[in-house]
């Protein structure tokens, strides 16, 4: 992971698109399950997931070498995302095994299951309390946002046709909007199809308060639920609060993500500890 910038945020964010849906089981890494049915990496929502996957595959194959039939794919998805959020400048984050393997995968459950742009901020609140969290958890892991980056074709809307207006998104500030349209392209030419991606902040790899910061300051947040987080009352004090305490996002961070990687986990007699996660064993 060490030599992959892109490993902390896809780590990250295959542990939480997995554990928002049906729970911290591993489920997201299935290619198939005996039903037939399509599997949650086939959703859309989780093209972008599947380099996450291959270092997963990589661990586990190594510590069935070690100690095989021992660790799980839930809890090696889990002690790696952990881990990744070390090496992006948190201090060393607890790892708690004895998840199990969940044996079904439905792409069909991912839909109403995780946050996406174009929510609301009610159904986003309403998305998160349902697994737990109050609006500064969803905030803070929201924060996630602070590594990696968005492909252009989730956002440029916002630049060149919001809402069909032929205008950019007035929430985005003007430098942003000019700074952005000099990477993306209009999504209704077919330059568009080039589709590049753009790093969320300038620290990439770094779990930092820096993404609230531009947020807060220059009004630049590439999706529009992260901008409305900062315009809402009901988060907006929180938002700032963050954007001006470089030590606060950091802590909240490893905090929550510590609660979420227990959402919905299979122990004792539940599931199986699979030997390859893309397949189950029963």
């Amino acid at each position: 992971m060490k030599t992959n910038p892109g490993a902390i945020a896809a780590l990250i964010r295959l542990q939480f698109h997995d554990c928002f849906v049906g729970g911290c089981d591993a489920s997201i890494l299935l290619d198939s399950v005996a039903s037939g049915d399509r599997v949650e990496k086939m959703s859309l929502a989780n093209g972008q997931l599947l380099k996450g996957a291959d270092l997963i595959d990589d661990i586990k194959s190594k510590l069935e070498e070690e100690c095989p039939g021992i660790v799980s794919c839930a809890d090696t998805l889990a002690f790696a995302a952990a881990e990744s959020m070390t090496l992006g400048g948190l201090p060393p984050q607890p790892k708690l095994g004895g998840r199990r393997d969940g044996l079904s995968s439905l792409a069909t459950n991912v839909e109403g299951n995780l946050p996406f742009p174009n929510r609301s901020m009610d159904e986003m609140l309403e998305l998160f309390k349902k697994k737990g969290f109050n609006a500064e958890d969803m905030v803070v892991l929201n924060g996630a946002h602070s590594v990696g980056s968005a492909h252009c074709n989730v956002f440029s809307n916002r630049l060149f046709d919001f809402r069909n207006t032929g205008a950019s998104d007035p929430t985005l500030g003007l430098g942003v909007v000019d700074e952005l349209k000099k990477i993306c392209r209009d999504p209704r030419t077919v330059e568009a199809r080039e589709n590049l991606s753009v790093s969320f902040d300038e620290t990439p790899t770094v779990l930092d308060n820096l993404l609230f910061k531009n947020i807060v300051e220059k009004k630049r947040a590439l999706l529009a639920t992260d901008q409305a987080m900062a315009d809402d009352k009901r988060t907006a004090m929180f938002v700032r609060r963050l954007a001006e305490d470089p030590n606060l996002f950091p802590m909240k961070f490893g905090e929550v993500m510590s609660r979420m990687s227990s959402l919905g986990v299979l122990t004792g007699n539940q599931g199986e500890v699979r030997t390859t996660c893309r397949s189950t064993i029963l």
